[in-house]
């Protein structure tokens, strides 16, 4: 039977119990629950104990923070003194045992009680401040699972300091205080908010850098489109309507693709609602951003006809494996391009393919008109690959477009700008002088 130092009933350790009970104050303050402010006090005490014993093992350290009680031994099991050469940390010589107790004999245990005080103030103060410290880390790893597990979340926050430049970054606190980024990429080109101002947004990036989280908002993702569809439409929140895929300009357009399961619904009917009264709100929300919901199809030349309303396509054909040439008649290339180019573009990432627009040769206008393939020899591919996406193929057609409304839609300097007009202006000079000098030709024959 086992044999302690000690026979009377233990009394508390009020040195320990205040200690205990002052650093779990401070860790409710930090919203640190009591199991893990317990694994933090015995990993602390545990650290001491090496530090003075060189090792932890055969030590017992259990925790109570409810009540401050802590409670230490060390146990180890009394060996003859000739057996040393199978010491361990847990083991104890016959006549060291006998120092504590006179009448230990081999096999039996040894439990000493270790108390707070025993390791002396500087090793206390010491623990205090690494279990501040512990803490303080504790509460930013929690802070940063809590927010990595609701990554594309909406949250709504309140502004508590703008930034940068122009004080167009923002940042901001949740209902617990915690610091949350808002930069100006993120905000919709619109967006314009002050301090106090309540800002909803997606959790769109948590990252641990230097041992602290940064959560980046945004209100710019498609995921936070796609949230406020599921917050704002019950058939998306009810697995009803399933969105296919979100693609934005933010501030100008997006696009959504819903697709219903049941024949029964109608999924961009449900979507827009009655006089568009559902998706209202999320314009609003979104500084009255364009929306077409579109009825997503596995029919390719359906689903990019429907991506390119209300534009009209009269032909298509599939160039390569992420390309696709449209024809359509003159006045729908327009509509298909759509304002700064948004709509072409917008339909080209919704179905993952670049789109080419051109108008239908068979119209009759074309025929005194110069397809931009033919100053391949003069311009650079990737001038021409430009204006192909801006539904711009003809010489004619970019003419018509002119020099501001091209600054407009591309980042080329104006140079670039003046130098493709010159030479497109060029050619039909000298096509005219050509005409020109064949009637004079006819005329001197006569």
């Amino acid at each position: 039977m086992a044999k302690t130092t000690k026979k009377t009933t233990k009394t508390k350790d009020q040195e320990a119990a205040s200690f205990i009970e002052s650093f779990a104050d401070f860790a409710r303050t930090k919203n640190i629950d009591s199991e893990e402010v317990s694994k933090l006090l015995e990993e602390v005490f545990r650290a001491m104990i090496r530090k003075k014993y060189g090792t932890d093992k055969g030590f017992i350290v259990a925790v109570d923070t409810t009540d401050g009680n802590l409670e230490m031994r060390r146990e180890r099991r009394v060996i003859d003194d000739n057996d040393e050469d199978i010491w361990e940390a847990d083991r104890i010589t016959l006549s060291e045992a006998r120092k504590i107790q006179p009448d230990f004999e081999i096999d039996e245990d040894v439990s000493e009680d270790i108390r707070l005080e025993d390791f002396g103030r500087r090793t206390i103060l010491t623990a205090r401040q690494t279990l501040i410290q512990k803490v303080k880390d504790l509460e930013k790893e929690i802070l940063y699972r809590k927010y990595k597990e609701h990554e594309h979340a909406i949250i709504t926050a309140e502004v508590y300091q703008t930034t940068g430049r122009d004080g167009r970054d923002l940042l901001l606190k949740d209902s617990e205080g915690n610091e949350l980024s808002l930069p100006r990429q993120q905000q919709i080109p619109k967006d314009r908010y002050r301090k106090g101002d309540q800002v909803r947004a997606v959790i769109d990036k948590v990252d641990m850098i230097n041992g602290a989280p940064k959560i980046i908002l945004s209100r710019t993702s498609p995921a936070f489109l796609e949230r406020l569809f599921e917050q704002e439409i019950p058939e998306i929140n009810e697995g009803l309507i399933v969105i296919k895929k979100v693609v934005r300009e933010p501030g100008e357009r997006a696009k959504v693709a819903v697709e219903a399961y049941d024949d029964r619904i109608d999924p961009v009917g449900s979507c827009v609602g009655s006089k568009g009264s559902r998706i209202h709100g999320i314009v609003r929300e979104l500084n009255n951003e364009n929306i077409d919901v579109i009825n997503y199809t596995e029919n390719l030349e359906l689903y990019i006809s429907r991506a390119l309303s209300p534009a009209k396509i009269t032909n298509l054909v599939q160039d390569g494996d992420n390309r696709i040439s449209v024809y359509m008649k003159p006045d729908q290339v327009s509509l298909a391009i759509g304002r700064g180019g948004h709509n072409i573009k917008l339909a080209g990432k919704l179905i993952g393919q670049e789109i080419d627009v051109f108008r239908d040769t068979d119209d009759v206008s074309l025929e005194e008109d110069i397809d931009m393939t033919e100053f391949a020899d003069e311009l650079d591919s990737w001038i021409i690959d430009e204006l192909h996406k801006l539904g711009l193929d003809t010489a004619k057609s970019v003419l018509d477009v002119g020099k501001a409304e091209l600054l407009r839609r591309t980042d080329w300097e104006d140079e670039t700008v003046d130098d493709l007009l010159a030479l497109l202006e060029k050619e039909f000079e000298e096509e005219t002088g050509e005409e020109d000098d064949a009637e004079e030709d006819a005329e001197e024959n006569e």
